[in-house]
């Protein structure tokens, strides 16, 4: 039996790293990876919707997972979603992903065209297949892709031996008690809900907002682990907070993040890409406030 060990904790969502000009920048690519490393993270999920997966090119992708795999392979578990909305470009990231020695693959469902059941499970399978040596994870995010994972579908893709469990970003934290009482493992998905998600069975964390605040995600994680739950729900609770408080901006969520980055000394990485918005006039209050209230939540709970 594998050791899964590798997959529980918290993994912050890889960001976009982009140059002045909006081109892919690996310089920042690499110093993001080494500033979350140090952070003590135990891994990281790269190329996902918090990396504008779908806003860039094959190539574009493979220079990421590579910047970031020369920077941190093997010093910490990393996670490459591959997914595009066609089989061969999503194979191709696949079998470059473990060619550069990721501990897993990961993979939405095909958007747009609401596939059945068999033609999203073989689509998993043929991704999987040109990554034969390296484990899959399901990546359940109905609210953007349209589709949800059910159960027969669930266990009939735990047949391949590669697929391990379940990236869950649904917001029923019944969910991840489905997918684990299935025997997969779970990471919890949703920011707001990481305590619930533990409770429930998940082994761990994938999240957009993590980068940005990983110490009270860390703490939570622990206090969990404690059994210190009435700590846990005050640190989720104020992370709650802060995500609100992000998502209150004119501009898009991860575009406010950055500039938090920055304001925390973290790596300068860039904007976002368009259609995403960039921040608005105003938004820099925002973006203020919401770093305040990290550093405040930091000092009082880490």
């Amino acid at each position: 039996m594998r050791d899964l060990s590798k997959y529980q904790g918290i993994f912050p969502a890889f960001y976009a790293c982009y140059d002045r000009d909006g081109r892919v920048d690996g310089k920042a690519a690499r110093l993001l990876a080494k500033y979350l490393l140090d952070k003590g993270v135990q891994g990281m999920y790269v190329g996902g919707s918090s990396g504008e997966c779908i806003y860039q090119s094959v190539a574009e992708r493979k220079e990421t997972l590579e910047n970031v795999m020369s920077e941190v392979g093997g010093k910490m578990t990393i996670i490459a979603h591959v997914a595009c909305n066609n089989t061969a470009d999503s194979r191709e990231l696949a079998a470059h992903a473990e060619r550069l020695g990721v501990d897993a693959v990961a993979a939405i469902p095909p958007i747009y065209f609401h596939l059945p059941p068999k033609g999203i499970g073989k689509y998993w399978n043929d991704i999987s297949e040109a990554a034969p040596n390296t484990d899959f994870v399901i990546y359940n995010i109905p609210q953007l892709a349209g589709v949800a994972l059910t159960v027969p579908l669930l266990q009939e893709m735990l047949k391949n031996p590669r697929v391990i469990g379940v990236k869950n970003s649904s917001m029923p934290v019944q969910d991840i008690q489905m997918w684990h009482d299935e025997g997969a493992l779970v990471f919890n998905g949703p920011d707001e809900q990481l305590l619930s998600g533990l409770a429930a069975g998940a082994a761990g964390g994938i999240g957009g907002t993590y980068a940005a605040m990983p110490e009270l995600y860390l703490e939570i994680f622990r206090c969990f682990q404690a059994g210190e739950l009435a700590k846990g729900r005050e640190v989720q609770n104020e992370c709650c907070r802060i995500i609100y408080k992000m998502c209150s901006a004119q501009g898009n969520m991860y575009a406010v993040i950055k500039e938090i980055l920055r304001l925390q000394g973290g790596p300068d990485i860039g904007g976002v890409r368009a259609p995403l918005l960039e921040l608005e006039p105003g938004d820099q209050e925002t973006v203020v406030q919401a770093h305040e209230m990290i550093r405040s939540a930091i000092a009082k709970y880490c």
